[in-house]
């Protein structure tokens, strides 16, 4: 995953302004032909779940799938994952995170403790939906 120092602090910036509910968004880029993944941009989206279970759960409706895959198709795009934030727990995908993600998608977590952001990871999920394996981020200028 090769993300760039601007995209890093837009999602610390989105989670720090969320906190204490999770915030959740959705990364686009390219990617390669050898299964690289670059962002070129995100795309904040608000957390659609109920209020009471913000604090440690996010929802992306279909709405925002669908409206999100038409605009990567009209850019010539891919939607390379997801981002969302874990308020003061780590930034490990949790049982919750298992049970909805998809394979090939990237899931990028970032820990925020008392409101300021902290560790960020990148996830995607194994084949055959058992347990996720992280990511390398490359952090560029």
């Amino acid at each position: 995953m090769h993300l760039k120092q601007e995209h890093i602090g837009q999602i610390n910036k989105h989670a720090e302004e969320d906190y204490p509910h999770e915030c959740c968004g959705i990364v686009f880029g390219r990617l390669g032909e050898d299964q690289s993944k670059v962002v070129s941009e995100l795309l904040p989206i608000s957390n659609s779940r109920e209020e009471q279970a913000r604090h440690n759960r996010f929802l992306i409706t279909s709405e925002d799938i669908m409206r999100s895959e038409l605009y990567a198709r009209k850019h010539k795009l891919d939607v390379l994952g997801f981002y969302h934030s874990h308020p003061d727990h780590p930034a490990r995908p949790s049982a919750f995170d298992l049970e909805h993600a998809w394979p090939t998608y990237s899931y990028l977590i970032v820990a925020v403790a008392g409101g300021r952001a902290g560790e960020l990871t990148s996830w995607e999920l194994n084949s055959d939906r058992s347990a996720f394996h992280s990511e390398t981020i490359n952090r560029e200028d």
